[in-house]
């Protein structure tokens, strides 16, 4: 039975999130109506590198599909997209072995955010706008709380009685291009909302209302705050899915630009 290693961009401002739900769109919903229209009866399923949340986008999303039969791998492609919506496109259909799982063998996941400085008319979908000037190196100070092997109860909804809330983060790092102010989150695994709520809470330290030491406090407290502080889904894209022999670190660049 053909495996295919499916990478996949979209926009998410229009869909529930990644993974299928009743009476909701999503991204996966889309995809697999689409492989339906190209292949047929011989879809057999998909599975995704994981969960992104309700309008957040993906750069380079993963998944493996299942088929009992498959045309070459460019002309799956092409079907594929010729059945998509216009905001989710397959860039690349590779044949995979059988032991390659989309989301348990992955090694490392990326997600970048973008801040941007300034209103926008072009890139609101895709980027929360801090109207107050924002302190970078304080930002950088605040997120060395974040790294290493940490506690992010706070920081999600996840039920720490059903899953583990430790995730080990490689790099939390800022940088500037244009009007925008990138954060990229490098790790394991991330928690629901996780991300959304540490750039949250870097956001206020880059307008003053928090200080960076604050921030490990908020780790330890299991307080609310976090939450409050939660980031607009707008801003935050799943940047890269790695798996074993995949080349990192990779240049941090914006998802959509803001001069």
């Amino acid at each position: 039975m053909p495996r295919f290693k499916l990478t996949i961009e979209y926009a998410g401002t229009r869909y529930s999130g990644w993974q299928i739900q009743k009476n909701a769109r999503t991204v996966q919903g889309e995809l697999n109506r689409a492989i339906v229209a190209a292949v047929g009866d011989a879809f057999v399923d998909s599975q995704g590198s994981g969960r992104t949340d309700a309008g957040v986008h993906a750069l380079a999303q993963v998944a493996h599909i299942d088929l009992t039969r498959a045309p070459s791998p460019d002309v799956l492609r092409r079907r594929i997209n010729d059945a998509l919506p216009a905001d989710i496109h397959v860039g690349y259909a590779t044949p995979v072995p059988r032991s390659f799982h989309a989301r348990h063998s992955v090694v490392r996941r990326s997600y970048l955010y973008q801040i941007s400085r300034r209103r926008t008319a072009f890139a609101k979908p895709f980027v929360w706008w801090i109207r107050e000037p924002i302190d970078l190196e304080a930002m950088r100070a605040g997120a060395e709380a974040f790294v290493g092997m940490r506690d992010f109860r706070a920081f999600s909804d996840d039920d720490p009685e059903e899953k583990s809330t430790k995730v080990l983060l490689e790099e939390v790092k800022l940088v500037e291009h244009d009007a925008l102010v990138l954060v990229r989150v490098t790790g394991s695994h991330f928690l629901w909302k996780m991300v959304r709520r540490m750039v949250g809470v870097l956001g206020a330290v880059g307008a003053g209302d928090l200080a960076a030491e604050d921030v490990p406090a908020l780790m330890q407290s299991g307080g609310d705050l976090p939450a409050t502080l939660t980031a607009p889904a707008a801003g935050l894209f799943l940047e890269h899915v790695l798996y074993a022999g995949d080349a990192w670190p990779r240049p941090i660049v914006p998802a959509v630009p803001v001069r």
